[in-house]
């Protein structure tokens, strides 16, 4: 190998070496991140459980309401604070059509509207977004790094992002349906006999959502009743979610599969497909 050969190469390792170093670092300051942002949720959901009910509570809402509640608890209302889930399936990000493998967690809050997500999803082998969206006290902060290193999406706390995620809070919420009872930022509203609207109201803010519900009380989707700006560099709550196979999960009975979407001109537009690998409560 002649010299030049030889300090080419070792140029190149040099600079694989210090690359590497480069995202290995952000990567971790990433993932300190994240850690504390969930420690925050956790923190926040501690001090605020979900609310207590009597029978009388359940009694004054909407028929398909108490339908609902009666499939969920089937041994009675449980109490609990914090919820731990993670996730996975197919994610397709923001501007493109094609679905890509995707893991996740969420960190949340069941007595206050409160959650940290944060997921993994490849972009071609060996490079990966990181994203999570935070949300707490009526503030969001939205992230997604390219190798855990390069940012592409930043957005901040705005009342128009506050809100989708105030929404996104009460669209998650089949996952943990003790923030759905009377008595705590949500109530319920009558449509028919089979949907309900569900309005949270918290921090100076409001949004709503329709769920639909089957005749054995299974809440099989959530909708809102606008429709979303597809412009947009990221997909916030989605305007739909699709929720089947319930199972029993300690003395709840969730959905385990979901379909998100984002809604425009009528058409439905999946963008998170998957199914909740573990859930725990606290």
């Amino acid at each position: 190998m002649t010299s030049r050969l030889r300090s080419l190469s070792l140029a190149l390792l040099l600079c694989a070496t210090v690359g590497g170093m480069v995202v290995g670092l952000a990567h971790w300051r990433t993932e300190q991140d994240i850690a504390a942002f969930e420690e925050r949720i956790a923190t926040l959901g501690g001090a605020n459980a979900s609310p207590t009910v009597s029978a009388q509570d359940l009694a004054a809402l909407p028929a398909p309401v108490q339908r609902y509640f009666r499939y969920t608890f089937p041994e009675g209302v449980p109490r609990y604070k914090v919820v731990r889930l993670a996730a996975s399936g197919q994610f397709r990000r923001p501007g493109t059509s094609s679905f890509a493998p995707t893991t996740a967690r969420q960190v949340i809050a069941a007595g206050v509207p409160a959650l940290m997500f944060s997921a993994t999803t490849p972009i071609v082998p060996g490079v990966w977004a990181r994203a999570y969206d935070f949300f707490a006290e009526g503030d969001m902060e939205m992230k997604a790094k390219i190798l855990s290193t390069i940012t592409v999406v930043d957005e901040g706390q705005s009342p128009t992002l506050n809100q989708i995620s105030l929404r996104r809070w009460l669209l998650e919420s089949a996952l943990y349906p003790v923030a759905l009872l009377p008595g705590g930022p949500v109530r319920w509203e009558a449509l028919n006999e089979h949907s309900a609207r569900a309005v949270v109201t918290w921090a100076g803010m409001q949004a709503s959502m329709v769920a639909h519900f089957s005749p054995e009380g299974m809440m099989t989707a959530m909708e809102s009743e606008t429709d979303g700006d597809l412009s947009t560099p990221y997909h916030g709550s989605g305007e739909h979610v699709a929720r089947s196979n319930y199972q029993r999960q300690g003395l709840q009975m969730l959905p385990m599969d979901f379909t998100i979407s984002r809604r425009a001109q009528g058409k439905l537009h999946p963008f998170w497909k998957g199914r909740i690998d573990s859930i725990s409560v606290q």
